[in-house]
């Protein structure tokens, strides 16, 4: 799916405009962008959450000569999907999951 096939969802599931499900994703989009750039975590209950992550310097491999180079560290983004979403994508997993538990 992508973001004109998000937005026609939006307008269909929710009565409004192409143009206002386009700014109400543009804004989500960022919103969620500005908190994880201060270092914020942005969680969606059930969904997931988005924050950002240090990642230390590290020595690569060039794929095409084999050279060894270094990876400076950097600050990427990440996101942790929450276990409703996890349900949703996987539900055998889930169904293990709850019985795993329920074991205990």
């Amino acid at each position: 799916m992508n973001r004109s096939e998000l937005i026609e969802k939006l307008v269909s599931k929710n009565d409004i405009s192409n143009a206002l499900a386009g700014r109400v994703l543009d804004t989500l989009i960022e919103t969620i962008q500005i908190a994880v750039k201060k270092g914020d975590s942005v969680t969606l209950v059930g969904f997931g959450t988005f924050k950002s992550a240090k990642r230390a310097a590290r020595t690569g491999k060039n794929p095409s000569t084999g050279a060894s180079l270094k990876i400076p560290a950097g600050t990427v983004p990440k996101f942790t999907a929450g276990s409703k979403f996890k349900a949703v994508v996987d539900p055998k997993a889930a169904a293990r999951k709850a019985a795993k538990a329920a074991a205990k």
